[in-house]
């Protein structure tokens, strides 16, 4: 009987659809390239509010630039994801000073450059997190706080 818990949270990991929020080419498909393989399902790219939110609706996980091609958007973005969708928000930035902690919105924070073992670990966290499983912070993501 305990043999099925991981495989089914193994399942739920697999299942998990990523979107990714970035104005940069080259970075959204080295990010894309990562998921992928994880053996996980690439939700769709956006650069900005509009085609992020339209892809909400299909989305688990998102990572999320701060300045996006319709400029500084990135931080209101994913607290909506986060808020209004349930989206489990990492942002991806630069400049991560300029990404204030939310309580209860988006998971934490990462900044550029991002090695692609960085992004599979904070995506296994990211899963976790959402399924109820165990997996270790990665060190360079900065956590915001979490109440339940």
């Amino acid at each position: 009987m305990l043999t099925n818990v991981p495989s089914r949270r193994l399942a739920q990991s697999a299942d998990q659809r990523v979107l990714i929020v970035e104005d940069e080419f080259l970075i959204a498909l080295d990010v894309a390239e990562t998921v992928e393989a994880m053996g996980l399902k690439v939700a769709g790219f956006a650069s900005g509010r509009s085609h992020a939110l339209e892809l909400a609706q299909t989305t688990d996980i998102a990572f999320v630039d701060v300045n996006l091609s319709d400029g500084r958007t990135g931080p209101s973005i994913g607290r909506e994801l986060a808020e209004t969708y349930g989206i489990t928000v990492i942002f991806m930035t630069g400049n991560p000073e300029d990404v204030e902690e939310i309580e209860n919105g988006p998971l934490g924070v990462l900044t550029k450059p991002v090695m692609p073992h960085v992004v599979e670990q904070s995506i296994n966290f990211a899963v976790a997190s959402r399924t109820g499983g165990i997996a270790a912070v990665p060190r360079e993501l900065r956590v915001f706080r979490r109440h339940h």
